[in-house]
């Protein structure tokens, strides 16, 4: 993969299709290929070059030691953006990288055209930050967990009933997680960035470019009453909510996914 340098850092990217850009953020722990999955295929044979790339902390990206924060994987992102030369570009991000898209949104529309952000939020909620604290407070204690457990603690948190039901997919998805260590964990410098969030709702009401939100009905992490309030907030911006679908419903259901992405690309 090649690499851009940016805010004193190596971005891994890449690039595929022809037309007009797509940028897509990943979440936290994730490397950028997952995209490649079933979004860029998508995008591509609808006539939009697509390029994905690694945040900082995931491989083959620098992972420079220390807590990150968002307005430095904010800086990333434009920088890439720049070096690139994609803007004005339209941009899909999911969870973490959804924050990024917003941020981006609000302080640099001159290089965003429009934007999906997918599994939302502008605040976390009660229940959303005692999960943050337990996670942290489990990794503090220095116990690691069997990684058949955290596996089954990660389908638990990402699927949707629809997939913990057919034993076929839930099988395949433990077999995954497991192998992989037990969960998608992949930087711990990512793990600090939605701590001291805030509530951005006011914020966002600045955000002046087009935006779609994506909220997935059965989503613990970015719930769907969390991705509303995203929604309301920025002026221009609707609301699709898919059924069956957990915090990773791109993968669970990537074809509604897609054609709610491509539907609002092709609009703005």
């Amino acid at each position: 993969m090649p690499f851009v340098h940016t805010n004193g850092i190596r971005l891994a990217y890449e690039r595929s299709g022809r037309g007009e850009p797509v940028l897509l953020i990943m979440g936290s722990d994730a490397a950028g290929r997952v995209w490649t999955m079933h979004q860029t295929p998508a995008l591509n044979r609808a006539g939009y070059e697509t390029v994905v790339f690694d945040n900082r902390g995931i491989a083959p990206s620098d992972a420079p030691p220390g807590k990150y924060t968002l307005e430095e994987m904010v800086d990333d992102t434009r920088g890439l953006i720049e070096a690139l030369g994609l803007g004005r570009c339209r941009i899909v991000g999911t969870s973490l990288g959804a924050l990024i898209t917003q941020q981006l949104a609000l302080e640099s529309p001159q290089l965003v055209r429009s934007a999906v952000l997918i599994a939302t939020r502008a605040r976390s909620d009660a229940f959303r930050r005692a999960q943050k604290a337990a996670d942290q407070a489990l990794r503090d204690s220095g116990v690691r967990l069997p990684a058949s457990y955290e596996a089954v603690k990660t389908v638990l948190e990402m699927l949707s009933p629809a997939t913990l039901n057919d034993e076929t997919a839930v099988s395949s998805w433990l077999e995954i997680f497991e192998l992989s260590g037990g969960s998608a964990h992949g930087s711990e410098g990512q793990d600090w960035v939605i701590d001291g969030l805030g509530d951005r709702r006011e914020a966002l009401r600045k955000v002046s470019v087009p935006c779609r939100a994506i909220a997935f009905a059965d989503d613990v992490i970015c719930p769907p009453h969390l991705v509303a309030e995203v929604a309301h907030a920025i002026p221009d911006c609707d609301l699709v909510e898919l059924p069956d679908c957990g915090h990773l419903g791109y993968l669970e259901q990537p074809k509604p996914v897609n054609d709610a992405v491509i539907e609002f690309f092709d609009k703005h």
